[in-house]
């Protein structure tokens, strides 16, 4: 067992340990797309939480009385206005990107509640392929399809854990490694040991045909320092619900772990990086002092595997 409670092979759901998390972050996508002015809007988010677990969906109906009783950037944070809506933005735009760019292979790893296979307007002719615990997949699409949402595009689940073969998994599912690849970890690297990163990053890049893209997010050495101020504060939010979520037991120290940009640009992509400040900023959402070092230790990044030129 790992200092943080982690063992090699510990599997999850909806409603515990890293299931859990994905569940939070789709009640945050739900509230921020209840908005009027949005960033991005999620229709299925709040369908997910809803039938995953009923004290997210007390917080969901209690959700303006809750934030209008929060200190100032923690109810920024649930309300819409923090690291969750940058990211969730960043990758919207990397996948626009992609669309523009002809590639219609998209892999989404850990990819948990994720809705973008359901939510984005992809072309004719992607194909999604969706990365996960098998329970987390087969709730997700066994809630949408009671719901009668269908998938913008061919989305096929690869039901496995990503600290075991998923390369063999994937391919066998039809992933052609031989066309260019959009790949996600969004929400993903601070949940691996550093050694299962590196090896995370030797596959993708192996899968990797010439014009591939990789997006990722990732905290600094001092992210967790930065979330103290605000971690007492979630922490009393969430037990009013029966909540208990404590996000640093489940990550992995940052000690030994390569930095992603500079791994990827160390193997010949052509990386660019930014943090959920800077993104806010660009997209017109103002963030408080108070917050700025949380918001900059929430990094995002976008790498492109170049064309071999003769």
């Amino acid at each position: 067992m790992d200092s943080n409670g982690r063992t090699e092979n510990d599997t999850w759901d909806v409603t515990t340990s890293v299931g859990a998390t994905a569940t939070a972050v789709a009640t945050m996508r739900a509230l921020a797309s209840r908005r009027p002015d949005a960033l991005f809007h999620d229709p299925y988010a709040e369908m997910l939480v809803r039938a995953a677990d009923k004290r997210w969906a007390r917080l969901l109906d209690q959700a303006d009385t809750m934030i209008a009783e929060m200190p100032g950037e923690t109810a920024r944070q649930w309300a819409g206005g923090g690291f969750m809506v940058a990211r969730t933005c960043y990758f919207d735009s990397y996948f626009q990107d992609s669309m523009a760019a002809d590639i219609g292979q998209i892999v989404i790893l850990a990819s948990g509640l994720d809705t973008r296979a359901y939510r984005m307007d992809w072309p004719v002719g992607t194909t999604i392929f969706e990365i996960d615990q098998p329970q987390m997949l087969e709730f997700k699409a066994a809630t949408l399809s009671a719901n009668s949402v269908v998938a913008k595009a061919d989305c096929r689940h690869v039901g496995i854990d990503l600290r075991h073969d998923w390369p063999t998994a994937l391919v066998a599912r039809g992933f052609d490694p031989h066309r260019p690849t959009s790949w996600l970890a969004e929400g993903l690297l601070g949940y691996l040991p550093a050694a299962d990163q590196d090896r995370l990053f030797d596959n993708v890049v192996a899968l990797s045909a010439c014009n591939s893209r990789f997006a990722a997010n990732y905290a600094t050495a001092d992210a967790e320092t930065a979330a103290r101020q605000f971690s007492a504060e979630r922490a009393r939010t969430l037990d009013r619900f029966g909540i208990q979520l404590d996000v640093s037991s489940l990550r992995y120290s940052n000690e030994g772990r390569s930095d992603p940009p500079e791994w990827f640009a160390d193997h010949g992509w052509t990386v660019t990086s930014t943090d959920a400040d800077e993104v806010l900023h660009e997209l017109g959402r103002p963030t408080e002092e108070r917050a700025r070092a949380l918001l900059r230790s929430h990094r995002m990044m976008s790498a492109v595997l170049p064309a071999i030129h003769s």
